[in-house]
């Protein structure tokens, strides 16, 4: 998927003045941001776990390299390949390539973000295999042409006609729209088919426990668990952060995914896969393959500002969360990842400079940080990016503030430096706004600074400190 991150601003505004994509996102406050309270006002130590997971994750990515190997060595070991991949194109080829010598026509995907990352099945229809979507979001979205607009619901954004339009040809307007039930019997009847002839599957994964090799995947359809089972090849692909060390702490992170993405207890499968079929079972693939993939990660476990965003389980909480996201909907983002991690992966992965909106795309308001089941402190790591892009600390050219506005802001931080600075400062302020301020508020500045009245007024400051007014009149009294 090709990043267009630098059109966050355009297709924000699009999305904010579409009622149907609104009415569709206040869904995601209701169902799933009440839901992930709910379940976590029925855990009775919720915040107990919530810690747990963190030290686990921070645990897991301090220690990444050794957890690989193991990870690595135990699918090995249960029969199965492992393919590191450093980056999309690799991973792609890799999976193409399997498919071209396996003779392979037809691929079903499981739901998986990583293989959105590569473009996987738009790229394998190029290459002229049948690569079919079997999540019921995820095959919405293929039927549409679009890519997913939410980590665990990919089609939030369309309507129950909408998805009528996608499924059923001889749909029309005049038609009686059908329910959820209805739409859903009429997606299985069509993916029924595509079971049952597809030779290979590619799926995601939600965890990869090191200890045992195996990887697992959390669905409520029973299509993941068809996927891993039906064709005679199954390869999954992951991020190399989606590791745990044993199933001990599975347990624990399955508690805290489920409950923040969907608020319930448990998902409806839980899905572990050891490899391929042993001579003794009856129903298994007869190859596995693992593609574990970079793509950028090592970025991100390079920066110790950035780091934490490793610990990061997809759930989707932060987006539920979000007051932006949920005005500005996933697409605005331009990537795989919308909402607010997705505003701190993306820049560092597809390049900060021409996603250099995201970072400030959020009111910091910490509803984030408070929804995270593993505690990622996301409106730091934003202000830092955003530091960044002002500053260009970390790379000159992917810096994205004008000379002219430093230059300001540099002149206001050695004025607020002093108390003899300050005051002048704030007269020198004063007499610049005073022209442009209408009854004590400036409501459209002049270049360079004029992008900050477009959305706020400004108020006139102050022609006179406190502190000088206090001593001027404590002069008078004395």
């Amino acid at each position: 998927m090709k990043p267009l991150t630098i059109n966050f601003r355009s297709k924000a505004a699009q999305t904010m003045v579409d009622e149907q994509v609104q009415n569709s996102l206040e869904h995601v406050y209701t169902g799933f941001y009440q839901g992930r309270l709910n379940a976590a006002a029925d855990t009775h130590n919720w915040e107990e776990l919530r810690t747990k997971g963190k030290a686990i994750k921070d645990h897991t990515i301090a220690h990444l390299d050794h957890y690989l190997d193991m990870l690595s060595g135990k699918v090995e070991q249960n029969g199965g390949t492992v393919f590191f991949a450093d980056n999309a194109d690799e991973a792609r080829q890799y999976i193409t390539k399997l498919a071209k010598d396996r003779d392979i026509a037809t691929v079903i995907k499981a739901k998986s973000m990583v293989s959105e990352e590569m473009s996987l099945a738009e790229n394998m229809n190029d290459a002229g295999f049948e690569a079919v979507e079997t999540d019921l979001g995820e095959y919405i979205i293929q039927l549409a042409g679009e890519t997913p607009y939410h980590l665990i619901a990919p089609a939030v954004h369309k309507s129950r006609k909408d998805v009528a339009d996608l499924l059923d040809k001889d749909f029309t307007d005049g038609d009686r729209v059908p329910d959820a039930t209805e739409l859903t019997m009429l997606a299985r009847e069509q993916l029924r088919d595509v079971f049952a002839r597809a030779d290979m599957s590619v799926t995601g994964v939600n965890f990869a426990v090191a200890e045992s090799g195996s990887i697992v995947l959390v669905t409520n359809e029973g299509n993941g668990r068809m996927s891993t089972s039906v064709p005679r090849i199954h390869v999954a692909v992951m991020g190399m952060e989606k590791i745990v060390p044993s199933i001990q702490d599975l347990s624990t992170m399955l508690r805290i995914l489920i409950r923040s993405a969907t608020g319930q207890r448990i998902s409806t499968y839980v899905t572990m896969v050891n490899g391929p079929k042993t001579p003794d079972e009856e129903e298994g693939p007869d190859e596995f393959h693992l593609v574990i993939m970079n793509n950028g990660r090592h970025k991100l476990l390079r920066d110790p500002l950035l780091r934490e965003s490793l610990n990061c389980i997809r759930c989707g909480a932060c987006l539920n969360a979000c007051p932006v996201y949920r005005k500005v909907g996933g697409h605005a983002y331009g990537w795989v990842y919308p909402g607010p991690i997705g505003a701190i992966v993306t820049p560092v992965i597809t390049g900060l400079k021409d996603a250099s909106d995201l970072p400030a795309a959020s009111s910091l308001c910490g509803a984030c940080h408070e929804a995270c089941p593993v505690k990622i402190n996301i409106p730091r790591m934003l202000l830092e990016l955003r530091h960044r892009t002002a500053e260009g600390l970390s790379d000159p050219n992917e810096r994205t503030s004008k000379f002219s506005e430093r230059a300001i802001w540099k002149a206001w931080r050695i004025g607020m430096m002093g108390r003899g600075r300050f005051d002048w400062g704030a007269r020198i302020g004063y007499l610049f706004m005073r022209p442009f301020s209408i009854n004590g508020w400036m409501k459209k500045a002049p270049p360079p600074i004029s992008g900050w009245t477009l959305s706020r007024d400004f108020p006139l400051i102050a022609r006179e400190s406190l502190k000088s007014r206090l001593n001027r009149r404590h002069k008078k009294d004395v």
